[in-house]
Parts: C-alpha cells; structure tokens; sequence
C-alpha cells in the first residue's frame, strides 16, 4: 500500500484519487508517519439494493419497545 503524506495528498488530492480509481490500490493518508485515513476503492456491489432486507426475519422484539423500562412512579426527578 502506498503512503502518502497529508501534505502531499492537499496538494495533489485530484491525482490520487484518480490514481485509487485506476488502479484499484488503496492509498495510505499519514500525518507525522502516523496513518489517520486509508483511500480504497469503491465497490460497486455495495452500491446495489440487494443486501437491503436480507436481515428480514433475523430479529425477534421481545416485549414493548416504546414505553419506558420502569415505572414512571419510580423516577425520582418528577418527586419535585
């Protein structure tokens, strides 16, 4: 993976970009030779609608999920 500089990459950010599109190799963002931020290329798989509903059915609610967890008698900031 190659590594670049944040410096490098505010003056050449166009450039790289194209370059990760290209080749499809990710490019490593570094500050003080430590790395904050990895460019990658897009996926295109991701970008379809098929994964939207799969967990369909995965999940089971049990009990209410609207009211609150205790009673409200119990809470002490409505004693005032």
């Amino acid at each position: 993976m190659r590594k670049v500089t944040i410096s490098e990459f505010k003056a050449k950010c166009h450039r790289l970009l194209f370059e990760v599109e290209k080749t499809k190799n990710p490019i490593q963002i570094t500050r003080f030779g430590k790395p904050i931020v990895e460019i990658v290329p897009s996926r295109p798989e991701l970008l379809t609608a098929d994964w939207f509903g799969s967990m369909e059915g995965t999940i089971k609610i049990l009990g209410d999920i609207v009211s609150p967890a205790c009673d409200p008698e119990d809470w002490e900031v409505l004693g005032d």
